[in-house]
């Protein structure tokens, strides 16, 4: 499936899985059984995470751990995708 189609379905998804001050490492195995269930999963970075590092950064990061694509960024969200 291309980016756009992707983009387009993440569009009405609700925010599944939180990232908040404790970091990514809580949420890995979490977003890994989600992303077993379904595709797509958007996730929501909440400022305390994000520390000195950008959303892009985290949401890179995290998509690394779980062995996902970073379909987009925008705001404080990201939506990663694993077939």
């Amino acid at each position: 499936m291309d980016t756009q189609a992707l983009r387009k379905r993440a569009h009405d998804l609700d925010v599944t899985v939180w990232v908040g001050k404790s970091g990514i490492d809580p949420v890995e195995p979490e977003l890994d059984d989600q992303l077993k269930d379904t595709d797509l999963v958007k996730i929501k970075f909440l400022r305390a995470a994000q520390g000195g590092t950008t959303v892009t950064q985290l949401a890179a990061n995290l998509a690394d751990r779980v062995g996902a694509k970073v379909i987009e960024t925008r705001g404080n969200t990201g939506v990663l995708y694993r077939r």
